[in-house]
């Protein structure tokens, strides 16, 4: 199937200072609507850092970054905060909100400075929770929640936010298989909703259950880029792993094994 390319991102080159090495280097990649395209990676390849300079939070020296065809660098930051929403792997929460209250704040890109929410931002905020399986905990604190159930929270907060671009950071780390398969569906429904989702992830088998698209970096450089069946076998993620890595087939899926 083809997807409508949203983000394109051509030539880009990071450092975090002059003295330091690049932590991506002449990188270009492709990211589709409606599609999951999971970036992989060992430690330090520049996965997280990807993610921060597709939000803006980070520019790069070199490169250029097109959304809808348009240079990032012109985009107003209240309209960027509305195109794309950010699901952290990890995320201290200051204030003992609600579980209803902390998905709310992925309304406000869409209120005004010092708007309350209203009924519809209440209503989008019940619908999330209602997607994350979470409406009968909507008035626990989050401090109270389970490690799973506070993924879930965050990806409701995320929902919430109605973003067209939606990146996830190491979304299933530390999850039991229960919650790894629960928010590894709401990715896959949100991509089959028309939504472009990344995914960082260090599981090549949580990229074979939901990617489209996977991007395998090692260094700040691709490896290989394309479909789940084109990228992930034995050759690529051994380079880029650093280790020997057998791929063999479970029910006509990928299944990656270290060795």
């Amino acid at each position: 199937m083809n997807h409508q390319v949203i983000i394109s991102l051509e030539g880009l080159h990071f450092s975090y200072s002059t003295l330091s090495p690049p932590v991506l280097k002449d990188l270009s990649l492709e990211i589709p609507a409606g599609a999951v395209t999971a970036i992989l990676g060992p430690n330090g390849s520049g996965k997280t850092t990807l993610l921060f300079i597709l939000l803006g939070m980070l520019s790069p020296q070199k490169g250029e970054i097109l959304i809808d065809g348009v240079d990032q660098k012109g985009l107003p930051r209240s309209e960027r905060s509305r195109l794309m929403g950010l699901v952290p792997e990890d995320e201290h929460v200051p204030f003992d909100f609600s579980i209803l209250e902390y998905v709310l704040l992925g309304r406000a890109p869409h209120l005004g400075l010092l708007e309350l929410p209203k009924e519809r931002d209440y209503q989008v905020a019940m619908e999330a929770l209602d997607r994350a399986g979470l409406t009968a905990l909507a008035d626990r604190s989050i401090p109270s929640l389970s490690g799973g159930e506070r993924q879930l929270a965050k990806v409701a907060r995320a929902l919430a936010q109605s973003p067209r671009v939606l990146l996830f950071d190491e979304p299933t780390a530390h999850l039991d298989l229960n919650n790894k398969g629960r928010v590894l569906d709401m990715i896959r429904s949100m991509a089959d909703d028309g939504v472009a989702v990344v995914m960082t992830t260090h599981d090549p088998n949580a990229a074979t259950v939901v990617a489209d698209h996977v991007v395998l970096l090692r260094a700040g450089q691709t490896v290989a880029t394309g479909p789940v069946d084109a990228v992930l076998n034995s050759e690529n993620l051994s380079q880029t792993y650093g280790l020997s890595v057998e791929v063999t087939s479970v029910r006509g899926r990928p299944v990656v094994l270290p060795w």
